[in-house]
């Protein structure tokens, strides 16, 4: 019976061990790595040790001679037990070896928010977990927990991810958050105290703007919208098209912190305190581009669709614009309809800009709907187009 078995996926020849390998077995395992070696044209060689339960240190020899023909080696899917071995011998000094994740499933397990990337599940009174959509996430994982880390430093309040697990074919990030309610639910269960609970988030976010960040630390916001709006390029008339680039372009370089992805959804209140979540989307920029994305949340996304709002945030569209309403004036310091009006304005236009662009990239001009869609988001940025000539406030 065969103890390795092998899989190619692109240029990487990934190697499957299984059961024991000691003295007894040793040579055998050593002459099919060879075959599968010789066999298959790679790259590089990645040894998954998922199934393997015991390796002695005839094995770990196997290993060394595989390493000098091998190069970029590494072992991956260590369970606790085999990569205490690899610790004890100092192999973990030489080969790179990552432990096994846990395995966790979230089925039945309340969703409490939703981004781009991935969804946050409960997985119990004291636990949440974030499940990323894409399958080869790690990368993603690590960016997003030394965000959060930079973050917290910085004197955000946080939650920092503790474990990696694998959940159903993909990844995720593991925090505690005892008896964590997010802001959505909290407004959902008690209305009578929505503008509260605003209060607190337009805090949050206005300590979050406040906040300085080395240039290189952190995305800049400014490029990612820019790019948007040259991909309209070729869908509104050609003077709107090169004012609203010119207005992106002018906005000035700003390094400041934002969220990128700021509603209510990833707002948390922990014994009376606020944290932050999903950090994945943390830039710096103008905080004119936050303003878009949480107009976005509020009311864009759901302007044509109000069921949208009770399906994102679980509360009514009315409820939604309502916490926009409420938002801009507390965080301008101002009644004032007339700057009201002007940063609306501003932010509205960012946000017709990337859902446009959005609906577009999703084939939205291959069917009727869509197109309706994107004729609506087009009139609205050429109508404000006409109002704006800064981005700045």
């Amino acid at each position: 019976m065969s103890i390795v078995n092998s899989e190619l996926k692109g240029d990487v020849l990934y190697l499957f061990p299984h059961g024991r390998i000691d003295s007894t077995n040793a040579d055998t395992a050593e002459k099919e790595l060879k075959e599968q070696l010789d066999a298959n044209s790679h790259a590089s060689v990645t040894l998954d040790v998922e199934d393997l339960e015991y390796i002695s240190s005839a094995g770990l020899r196997v290993i060394l001679r595989l390493r000098k023909d091998e190069p970029t080696l590494k072992v991956i899917n260590a369970s606790s037990e085999v990569y205490d071995i690899f610790d004890m011998t100092g192999f973990t000094e030489m080969i790179p070896v990552e432990k096994a994740y846990r395995k966790l499933s979230v089925e039945g397990c309340e969703v409490i928010g939703q981004g781009a990337n991935g969804k946050v599940y409960r997985l119990d009174a004291d636990t949440i977990i974030k499940v990323y959509f894409n399958s080869d996430a790690l990368p993603d994982i690590h960016r997003e927990r030394e965000l959060a880390r930079k973050a917290f430093v910085l004197g955000i309040p946080t939650a920092i991810p503790y474990d990696v697990v694998k959940v159903d074919g993909s990844y995720g990030s593991v925090f505690e958050l005892l008896n964590a309610k997010s802001f959505a639910k909290l407004i959902k269960e008690e209305p009578e105290n929505t503008d509260k609970y605003v209060g607190l988030y337009v805090d949050l976010l206005k300590k979050i703007h406040s906040t300085e960040v080395k240039p290189e630390d952190m995305p800049d916001m400014k490029e990612v919208a820019l790019n948007w709006a040259k991909f309209l390029k070729d869908y509104l008339p050609a003077d709107k098209a090169e004012k609203l680039v010119s207005l992106v372009e002018a906005v000035p370089v700003d390094h400041h912190m934002m969220h990128g992805d700021y509603h209510i959804k990833n707002v948390m209140m922990q014994n009376g305190e606020v944290l932050l979540i999903d950090m994945d989307t943390l830039c710096q920029g103008h905080p004119v581009f936050e303003l878009a994305s949480v107009y976005n949340a509020y009311k864009g996304f759901a302007e044509l669709d109000h069921n949208v709002s009770q399906e994102f945030l679980g509360i009514p569209y009315e409820v939604s614009a309502s916490i926009w309403d409420k938002t801009l004036p507390l965080y301008l310091g101002t009644d004032g309809k007339a700057k009201i009006e002007d940063v609306q304005n501003k932010a509205m236009l960012i946000g017709y800009t990337r859902l446009m662009r959005r609906l577009i990239r999703r084939n939205g001009l291959n069917d009727e709907q869509g197109k309706k869609e994107i004729e609506t988001y087009k009139n609205h940025i050429i109508e404000l187009l006409d109002k704006v000539d800064t981005l700045e406030f």
